[in-house]
Parts: C-alpha cells; sequence; structure tokens
C-alpha cells in the first residue's frame, strides 16, 4: 500500500485490501476504515485508468469532418494513421497560425512610382464600437505573428484599408485588396488549384 502524506491519497489493490482489513463502506461518500474502527474514516479519491490509444484521439479530433464514403476501412485506418503522423501541418486553432517564413512573395506592379493615389488609401471612417473591433483584430494578427508593425523609418507607399465583416455573433477582419489588384501583374504559373491536384493524387499508383 502506497500512502502519500502530502495529499493524502493511497494507492490500493485487491491484496493489500484483504491483508489490512480495509473495507469501503460507503460508496457514495467514498470512505473506507481501516480494521474495526469505523469511525476512523477516510476520504478516498478512485481514479479511473485509461488506456492511450492514438487512433482514438485521432477519431476524436476529425469528429466535425468527413470522410470519404468510397474509402475501405483498412484506407480509412491508413489515411487517419497519415493524419495523426502530419499533425504539424495542420492548424487546429489560432494559436498555431503564423506567417510563412523563407518563403517570401514578391508582387510586381504594372505602374511606376510615385503610385496612383488609389494604392494609397486612407481608413474607411467607422463607430467607435467597429474601431474597437478593428483593433482587437489587428492585435490578435500581431500575436500570432501573421503581421507586423511598421517601423519609424520606414516608408509606407502603399496602404490597404481594412473593413469589419460578419454577423452580430462573430466578426472578422478583411482586407480591401481590389485596388491592389488592379495594379498587380498577373502570375502566369499560378499555384496549382487543389481540385485539379487531388485529381492526380486520385490516379497516382
Amino acid at each position: 500500500m502506497l500512502v502519500d502524506s502530502h495529499i493524502q491519497s493511497f494507492l490500493l489493490g485487491t491484496d493489500y485490501q484483504r491483508m489490512y482489513g480495509i473495507d469501503i463502506y460507503n460508496i457514495k461518500n467514498r470512505h473506507i476504515t481501516i480494521g474495526t474502527n469505523k469511525e476512523n474514516n477516510i476520504s478516498l479519491d478512485i481514479y479511473q485508468i485509461s488506456i492511450h490509444d492514438p487512433l482514438e484521439e485521432s477519431l476524436k479530433e476529425i469528429r466535425q469532418g468527413h470522410l470519404t464514403t468510397t474509402l475501405t476501412s483498412k484506407q480509412n485506418l491508413r489515411l487517419l494513421k497519415m493524419l495523426r503522423k502530419n499533425r504539424p501541418a495542420f492548424s487546429i486553432g489560432e494559436e498555431s497560425l503564423g506567417k510563412i517564413k523563407h518563403h517570401d512573395i514578391d508582387i510586381y506592379l504594372d505602374v511606376e512610382r510615385p503610385y496612383p493615389p488609389m494604392l494609397r488609401r486612407p481608413s474607411y471612417p467607422a463607430i467607435v464600437e467597429t474601431r474597437e473591433e478593428i483593433e482587437k483584430h489587428i492585435n490578435e494578427v500581431l500575436d500570432m505573428d501573421v503581421i507586423r508593425k511598421i517601423g519609424n523609418n520606414e516608408i509606407v507607399e502603399i496602404t490597404t484599408p481594412v473593413v469589419i465583416t460578419g454577423d452580430d455573433v462573430k466578426s472578422r477582419l478583411c482586407g480591401d485588396f481590389r485596388a491592389l489588384n488592379n495594379y498587380t501583374k498577373a502570375d502566369r504559373y499560378p499555384i496549382p488549384r487543389i481540385p485539379h491536384a487531388l485529381d492526380k493524387l486520385g490516379k497516382a499508383n
């Protein structure tokens, strides 16, 4: 029998219970007595030992997702194991978001300096409540390292106003990139579309 005097807990097994005459006589309140002195009650916390099952944890994590019904049970199992193995590649919360490091993207414009006024838009007028929401969202993406503050000596040549959109329950921060898109040179080799990539993967051996 292991007794921890600091937290007053017992680790009991059935052999020790029989050897020392320990009986649980009050199941509701979890009291035990040692020997025949029932007035010497000791409070007992009973814990259930659970078995760690990584697959079951994977299933719990994707309860809200949907797996295709065309896969067999073995294929579903392989998919779950693959998702579990590559879990760091997926965002499971806002705290795991951030900027992509070492993969800077250059945007080329079809106009030269000085840039037209449309690329130096001021902020949209907003009521006090909306301004507070904008500040809140900006601080959140700053904390997630998605954006950074402009330094004192940096020259800001292009500004993009931000707006708040959403319903009464939840709002989100959006950038108005319409003017910037109008002056951006189109990428001749864009990133492949996800449906096309999935079609190719589906036909792979």
